[in-house]
C-alpha cells in the first residue's frame, strides 16, 4: 500500500483531483509519486471563483493555480492533455500532470449535469468506458462525493497523505498516568540537584510504551515527573512535586487539577515556544491560556501583546459583511475570550467595568486569521483558538509566523469539527500533535473532566 492506502500495481493510476483538495493541501499535487494526476477543468473554474478576496480559502486557491501554472510551464495544449512531468526539487521528474477537458464522447450521462461534482463524476465514466483497462480514483475530501462515484462505479478515496493517524485515541495525551507508584518499574536511579531542581535518571524495569520528550509521568502517590531526555529504556526526569504545581497562580486563577496544573505549568514556561492544549468544552483550555497570557503580559512583561485569532467555519467569507473595524467585526467570533475573561473577573464588585477596563489596559488584539498570514510577530503571545477546524496546511501557515520571543497557544477539541472537509484524523490539530510530539520546546496536554458545573458534566457523558 502506498501513503493514500491503493493497492499497488505496475500500471501507474490516474488520480482525479477534486476542487476540496487543492484547498486543503495547495502541494497536493506533488504527493503522487509516480502516478498520473489530473485535475478536470471544472476544478480550475472553482478554484478561478474561489481566488479572489482576502478569506484563506482564496489565498490556497492562488497558491495550487500557482503550483499547477509552474508545473505545466510552457507545455503544448496536446501535452497538457496527456501530461506533463512532475518536477520535485532538483530530481528526476516523476509522474505527470494533466489537464481533463470537459469534452466527451456521448454515453448516457449517470448524473444529471446541473452539479460540478456531477459534471466530474460524468467524466470519469466516460473515461472509463472509453478505456476499461485505465484504473481511475477520483481523491475527493468529500464524502457525498465519494459516495456519489462508488455508486457509479469510479473508485473514490479521501485524501489522507498529510493524515498521521488512523485513531486519534492514539494520540498522545501529553502525560502518562501509572497505577500504584512510578518507582516499582524502576530498575536503576540516579538522582541530582541542580538549582534547587531535582533530576532522576532512571533506568525501567520494563520499556515505558511511547513516551517522548516534554511528556509528563504521573501516579498514584503523587509523583509527577517532566520527561526531559528518552533513551530505549533510560529516562531523564525533572521531578516538579506535586504541592507547588497544585498552588500556581496566573491572575488570580488556580488549577483545579493535576492536568489544569501541568497546562498552566507549561504556559508560564518561557522556555516552552508551543502549548498545545486540547479537551472537552469546559474543560478550561481557554480560560487557563487567557489568564496565563494577561500574567505575562501584564505583570512579568515577558511579552508585549496578546493576538488572539480562532477558526470559525464561514469566519473568512462572513467577515467582511459585518460592520466595523476589523476588531469590531472579530469580536461575536471572540465571544470566547470575552467570556473567559468576565468568568476571571466574576468576584470583582462590577464583572463587565472589570473587563471593559482589562480589554482597554491590556495589550489584547483580536486578529481574523487572514491578518496573521504573511505577518510576523516579535514577542507576543499568539491564542489560537478552535484549532480542530484548520488543516494541516493552514496549521503551517499560521505557527510559522511565531517571530523571536514569542510564544503559540493552539486550543481545541476534536469533538467539534464544523469543517464538512475534516474530520478527527486529518486536522490541523491532530497532524500538530502528532509532529510536535518530540519537539524539545512543546507541551501537549488533553485536558481531562469539565468543570464548567454539574449540568454541562452530565451533558457530556449522557446527551
Amino acid at each position: 500500500m502506498d501513503d493514500h492506502g491503493f493497492a499497488p500495481s505496475n500500471q501507474p493510476i490516474l488520480y482525479v483531483l477534486d476542487t476540496n483538495v487543492l484547498i486543503h493541501d495547495p502541494n497536493a499535487l506533488l504527493n503522487f509519486e509516480e502516478h498520473h494526476v489530473t485535475i478536470p477543468m471544472t476544478v480550475l473554474e472553482e478554484l478561478d471563483k474561489l481566488k479572489v478576496g482576502k478569506h484563506s480559502v482564496a489565498a490556497e486557491c492562488r497558491q495550487a493555480i500557482r503550483l499547477i501554472d509552474q508545473t505545466l510551464g510552457d507545455a503544448s495544449p496536446e501535452d497538457v492533455e496527456s501530461g506533463v512531468p512532475i518536477r520535485r526539487g532538483k530530481g528526476e521528474p516523476k509522474g505527470f500532470l494533466s489537464i481533463l477537458l470537459n469534452k466527451r464522447t456521448e454515453p448516457a450521462n449517470l448524473l444529471p449535469e446541473h452539479l460540478n461534482d456531477n459534471i466530474i463524476i460524468n467524466q470519469l465514466i466516460d473515461l472509463h468506458a472509453r478505456d476499461p483497462e485505465l484504473r481511475v480514483v477520483l481523491v475527493s475530501k468529500d464524502i457525498n462525493m465519494r459516495l456519489k462515484a462508488r455508486g457509479c462505479g469510479i473508485a473514490a478515496e479521501d485524501y489522507s497523505t498529510d493524515q498521521l493517524v488512523d485513531d486519534v485515541s492514539l494520540l498522545s495525551r501529553g502525560y502518562h498516568t501509572v497505577t500504584g507508584s512510578f518507582w516499582e518499574r524502576v530498575s536503576k536511579v540516579d538522582t541530582r540537584q541542580d538549582h534547587g531542581r531535582t533530576w532522576h535518571r532512571v533506568q525501567l524495569t520494563e520499556t515505558f510504551p511511547g513516551v517522548h520528550m516534554n511528556e509528563f509521568i504521573i501516579d498514584e502517590q503523587g509523583f509527577v515527573g517532566w520527561v526531559k531526555g528518552v533513551k530505549a529504556d533510560e529516562l531523564l526526569i525533572l521531578d516538579l512535586h506535586q504541592e507547588p504545581l497544585m498552588h500556581q497562580e496566573a491572575w488570580g486563577l488556580k488549577p483545579r487539577d493535576i492536568h489544569q496544573a501541568l497546562a498552566l505549568f507549561a504556559l508560564l514556561d518561557p522556555d516552552i515556544h508551543l502549548v498545545n492544549l486540547t479537551g472537552a468544552a469546559g474543560s478550561g483550555k481557554t480560560i487557563l491560556a487567557l489568564a496565563a497570557a494577561i500574567e505575562q503580559t501584564m505583570v512579568s512583561k515577558r511579552y508585549k501583546r496578546i493576538i488572539a485569532t480562532r477558526s470559525v467555519q464561514g469566519l473568512d467569507q462572513e467577515i467582511g459583511f459585518l460592520p466595523g473595524t476589523e476588531a469590531e467585526k472579530m469580536e461575536p467570533w471572540l465571544g470566547a475570550i470575552t467570556d473567559n475573561l468576565e468568568a476571571l473577573h466574576m468576584d470583582d464588585e462590577n464583572a463587565h467595568g472589570s473587563v471593559d477596563y482589562i480589554l482597554s489596559k491590556v495589550p489584547l488584539q483580536f486578529k481574523s486569521l487572514n491578518y496573521i498570514r504573511g505577518r510576523s510577530f516579535q514577542q507576543s503571545l499568539i491564542l489560537i483558538d478552535e484549532c480542530q477546524n484548520l488543516t494541516p496546511h493552514q496549521m503551517k501557515t499560521i505557527i510559522t509566523r511565531a517571530g523571536s520571543g514569542s510564544k503559540v497557544v493552539c486550543l481545541g477539541n476534536l469533538a467539534q469539527i464544523d469543517t464538512p472537509y475534516l474530520s478527527a484524523p486529518s486536522s490541523g490539530l491532530t497532524y500538530l500533535t502528532e509532529r510536535f510530539k518530540d519537539f524539545p520546546n512543546g507541551v501537549h496536554i488533553t485536558l481531562q473532566g469539565v468543570p464548567r458545573s454539574l449540568l454541562a458534566e452530565y451533558a457530556e457523558a449522557h446527551l
